[in-house]
C-alpha cells in the first residue's frame, strides 16, 4: 500500500509511519516542523520530508490512503487536495482500527493510568514471549516503537485516548476501536477546551463502554465512583470484571505487593500504581497469562516514560519527574511520593501548561491536590495563557484555587529556578510535575546540584 501522512512529525503519527514502513508499506509524509526524536527516527528510515511545509503536489490518485494528524488544520493545502481528489482520508485511530478489525482488540481507557496500564500489559506479554500488536503513548524499555503492526498476531493492545481523532473528525479516539476486551481506570474531568462540562466529558466514557462488541468484557476500577456508575448503568451485553487496589506494604522505601505466594517487591509505587497493576493483571489473564506468571513478570516493570520517573538520586535526595497535569494525577502522584518517603521533605512543583489547567474556570479542580507536599510551588507562563487566548491569571487566584496559603507561585523561569536551587537538598525529595519544561529548566544541571 502507498500511504501519505499529513503531519507526519507528531509523536503518535511518526510511530505509526515507522510501523507501517516496517510492515512493507510505501510511506510519504509532510509537516511544517518536526522536532526530536521524531526527526532523527524518520531520517534513519528514509521517511523524513526533504523540505518542511505543505505540498499538494505530493497527493495523487495512486495513493491508497491519507492519514491526517491533529497538528494539521482544516484548511491544510494537502488535506484540501486529498479531498478534491476523492482520496480515502483516515484519522490516526480510524486507520489503527482498519489494521486491527480482524484481531482481538484490547483497549485501555481512562482519564489517568492508561499509559501505565498499557505499558504493564506489554511488559508482561514480552516477558513471557507472547507476541502482540500494540499502540502505547510512551516509549517503553525494550521496545523500539510505540506502535507495532503485523498481519499474523492475534491480539492488538491499544491505549484508548479520549481526545479528538483529527481536525475533521471530532469523535474521541477510543470511540473508534470497538474493543473486544476493554479496561476503564478512572474518570476525572480533563480537556476542557473540547469537553466544556464534566457531564459532556462523562458521556464520552459511556459511549466507550457501549462501543464494546457484544459478548466482550469491561475490566473496571470499582473504587472510582464515576467508573462504577458508568459500567453498572450500561445496557451493553458484556461481561464485567471489577478490580481494586491490592494489599501492599512499604518497608524502608521499598514497596511490596501482597500475593498468594507472599510479599513481592516491585519497582513502582503509590496506590494508583498498585491499582494499575490490579487492572493489568485482569487483562493479562484474559489474554492467556495466569496470575503466577503475571507476578513473575511485573516485578521487573520499571514504569512508563515520564510517569513518576526517577531521574536520579544522591545519598539523601531524589528527583522525580511526572507527566501529571490534571488534578487527579497531581493529587495521586504527590500522595504516592510522600507515602513512599515519609521521613523526607517533599518539594512538590507543578507547571500549569495545558488549556484546562490555565483556565480560571477549571482551577478550582486543583483544590488541595498539593497538600501532601511539605513545600509546594506552581509555575506557569503568562505567554502560554495569552497564546491559548485565556483570561490572565493571578497568584492570588492560584493560591485560592489550591487552597494553600504557603503555595509559591512563579511566572518567571529564573525566579522558579532560584526557588528550586535555594531548597535544602538534605533528606529531600523533589517532584516536578509537568507536560512542559518550566521555561527551559536544565534538569541535568539540577541533578548535579543535588549530588546525583
Amino acid at each position: 500500500m502507498q500511504i501519505h501522512f499529513i503531519a507526519i512529525g507528531g509523536s503518535a503519527m511518526h510511530n505509526l509511519a515507522l510501523a507501517l514502513h516496517d510492515k512493507g508499506y510505501q510511506i510519504t509524509g509532510s509537516d511544517d516542523v518536526i522536532y526530536e526524536p521524531s526527526r532523527t527516527r524518520l531520517q534513519e528510515q528514509g521517511l523524513l520530508p526533504k523540505t518542511f511545509g505543505w505540498y499538494p503536489e505530493k497527493l495523487n490518485t495512486g495513493l491508497d490512503a491519507v492519514i491526517l494528524g491533529m497538528h494539521a488544520k482544516k484548511d491544510n493545502p494537502e488535506l484540501l487536495k486529498a479531498q478534491e481528489l476523492g482520496l480515502k482520508i483516515y484519522s490516526y485511530p480510524e486507520f489503527l482500527y482498519e489494521q486491527s478489525k480482524n484481531k482481538t482488540r484490547v483497549v485501555i481507557g481512562g482519564s489517568h493510568g492508561k499509559t501505565t496500564i498499557t505499558s504493564m500489559i506489554l511488559h508482561v506479554l514480552k516477558y513471557h514471549g507472547k507476541k502482540v500488536d500494540f499502540m502505547v503513548g510512551a516509549q517503553l524499555d525494550g521496545f523500539n516503537r510505540m506502535v507495532h503492526l503485523t498481519e499474523e498476531n492475534d491480539f492488538i493492545v491499544l491505549e484508548g485516548d479520549e481526545y479528538l481523532s483529527s481536525p475533521i473528525d471530532k469523535r474521541p479516539k477510543f470511540h473508534l476501536y470497538k474493543p473486544n476486551i476493554a479496561l476503564l481506570s478512572g474518570i476525572a474531568w480533563d480537556h476542557m477546551n473540547v469537553f466544556p462540562t464534566f457531564e459532556n466529558y462523562l458521556e464520552q466514557f459511556k459511549l466507550f463502554v457501549d462501543s464494546i462488541v457484544n459478548g466482550g468484557s469491561i475490566t473496571y476500577n470499582e473504587e472510582d465512583k464515576e467508573v462504577a456508575a458508568v459500567v453498572q448503568s450500561t445496557e451493553n451485553t458484556i461481561r464485567k470484571f471489577p478490580y481494586h487496589t491490592p494489599e501492599y506494604q512499604i518497608i524502608d522505601g521499598q514497596t511490596y505487593l501482597e500475593t498468594q505466594e507472599g510479599p513481592l517487591p516491585i519497582n513502582v509505587f503509590g496506590k494508583h500504581n498498585l491499582s494499575n497493576i490490579a487492572g493489568a493483571k485482569w487483562i493479562c489473564q484474559q489474554m492467556g497469562i495466569d496470575e503466577d506468571d503475571f507476578y513473575q513478570a511485573i516485578g521487573s516493570f520499571n514504569g512508563a516514560s515520564k510517569r513518576l520517573e526517577k531521574l536520579g538520586e544522591s545519598k539523601s535526595s531524589v528527583l522525580f519527574k511526572d507527566f501529571a497535569h490534571s488534578p487527579s494525577k497531581v493529587a495521586a502522584t504527590t500522595a504516592a511520593v510522600k507515602e513512599q518517603f515519609p521521613a523526607k521533605k517533599l518539594v512538590g512543583c507543578l507547571e500549569l501548561h495545558t488549556y484546562s489547567s490555565l483556565n480560571a474556570d477549571f482551577l478550582s479542580q486543583y483544590e488541595q491536590t498539593l497538600q501532601a507536599a511539605d513545600v509546594a510551588s506552581v509555575f506557569y507562563s503568562p505567554k502560554s495563557v495569552a497564546i491559548k487566548k485565556l483570561e490572565e491569571l493571578t497568584a492570588t487566584q492560584i493560591k485560592d484555587a489550591f487552597h494553600r496559603e504557603d503555595l509559591q507561585v512563579y511566572t518567571d523561569p529564573q525566579q522558579f529556578k532560584k526557588f528550586l536551587y535555594e531548597q535544602d537538598v538534605e533528606d529531600t525529595v523533589f517532584l516536578l510535575m509537568s507536560s512542559g519544561d518550566y521555561g527551559g529548566l536544565d534538569l541535568n544541571a539540577f541533578l548535579k546540584h543535588i549530588g546525583a
